[in-house]
């Protein structure tokens, strides 16, 4: 069965300096997996690369069989892969809800794009309660919260989340992460940028550790997490 994401060989470069060094990695239906490592490691450089904001100078992207190499931004979206990029990127003097349309910006299902909206205020239900407050009024988290919900309105078949526990408190980042948890339990197909990486290891199938635009070692989210060189260097223990 073919994967649902597949990248191979992937390279990336901003002018002279190359920031993805030809990684290879498939993410099935299903999944959830991770890319963990240090500032600067590519890992988000992958994650824009794969939702059309960058191109790549080698390597291929495939996504549900067909490539990506020549596909514009908003047609991958309409494909089914949706980014919720790092930063959260909100439109702040707009409200809450209508962030949440503009994430369904492709579609023309009213009665589906309204059962979206509750989705999205149940998995969230403090989006729900403030839906008509400016969403530049939100917390860090909820921002994140609002993100994640835009996101979803495109009805992915592929979410890829970047740092969405950045700058959050740690019951936030508790919340989000749970969340994340339940989507997996929902069946929503991952792919996962994360500075926690005890967190994401904690909820992946599938993770992969990238150094200065390589994968170093890959393996199952809970091998991972039981690596001696990964505790070391990304767990924080000796």
């Amino acid at each position: 069965m073919t994967a649902l994401l597949e990248v191979e060989d992937l390279r990336v470069a901003y002018g002279k300096i190359e920031a993805v060094k030809g990684i290879s990695f498939t993410v099935d239906a299903g999944e959830v997996v991770t890319l963990i490592g240090t500032n600067g490691a590519g890992k988000t450089t992958t994650l824009r690369t794969l939702s059309g904001l960058l191109k790549p100078v080698g390597g291929q992207i495939r996504f549900r069989g067909k490539s990506l190499k020549k596909t514009p931004a908003h047609q991958i979206v309409s494909l089914g892969l949706a980014h919720s990029p790092e930063g959260r990127h909100i439109f702040p003097r707009m409200t809450i809800e209508d962030n949440l349309r503009l994430g369904a910006f492709l579609r023309s299902d009213r009665p589906g794009i309204e059962k979206d909206i509750q989705r999205a205020y149940d998995l969230f239900p403090i989006l729900g309660e403030r839906r008509k407050q400016a969403a530049g009024t939100l917390s860090g988290g909820e921002q994140q919260m609002l993100a994640m919900g835009r996101a979803l309105m495109s009805q992915p078949k592929l979410l890829m989340l970047d740092e969405p526990s950045m700058g959050l408190s740690p019951i936030m980042m508790q919340k989000i992460m749970a969340t994340i948890a339940e989507l997996k339990s929902q069946g929503t197909t991952i792919l996962l940028v994360e500075q926690n990486a005890q967190a994401a290891l904690s909820l992946a199938d599938q993770g992969h550790v990238m150094e200065t635009g390589n994968i170093v070692l890959s393996g199952s989210g809970q091998t991972l997490l039981h690596d001696e060189s990964v505790r070391k260097a990304y767990l924080g223990e000796d």
